[in-house]
């Protein structure tokens, strides 16, 4: 790299931009990926993710919102603890800040609902009153994540938001 020209970076930033649709056909590849995952829920983290992105969509979220709603426990093709933070940095230069913190603070506020049954707080959420994205992640985790697991919601198919995820991610916003 020390002996590059400006030429060269040019032709690789091109070519970039050029391949850039294949972040969003691979992000659809990882949602496929997350019927794998079951993990003892009674749908597997596929639909979860299918119907999280459905909830959001039919209450009026916005495109990025329903995008992340989507890919927000992709993660967990890596690391479950982890997985909030490997979402949110995947989704970090295609979305606005409130948007991407959601992501990757939604456990947090789902622990409400089960950390107690684990010895853990279930008021995490507390420690980020204040931040201007708590709302966001609030409606998430109590609207839309934690009501999605259920196996006779009528959810929309993983088509139906190939066209959004290819616009969310047509090109980052930042790096």
């Amino acid at each position: 790299m020390d002996a590059s020209t400006r030429e060269q970076w040019g032709e690789i930033a091109a070519r970039t931009v050029e391949a850039q649709p294949r972040v969003a056909r691979r992000l659809i590849d990882m949602v496929r990926g997350l019927s794998e995952i079951t993990d003892g829920f009674s749908i597997d983290q596929r639909g979860h993710a299918l119907q999280t992105a459905t909830r959001a969509e039919r209450d009026g979220a916005d495109e990025q919102v329903v995008v992340a709603a989507l890919l927000h426990d992709v993660g967990k093709l890596i690391s479950v603890p982890n997985h909030p933070r490997i979402a949110a940095e995947i989704l970090r230069p295609y979305v606005r800040d409130e948007v991407r913190a959601m992501v990757a603070h939604h456990q947090d506020f789902q622990g409400r609902y089960y950390y107690a049954h684990l010895g853990l707080d279930p008021d995490l959420r507390r420690h980020h009153a204040g931040q201007p994205w708590y709302g966001l992640a609030e409606r998430f985790a109590d609207e839309w994540d934690q009501r999605a697991f259920d196996p006779d919601y009528p959810t929309e198919p993983l088509e139906h938001f190939e066209p959004m995820v290819e616009r969310v991610f047509a090109r980052a916003h930042s790096l």
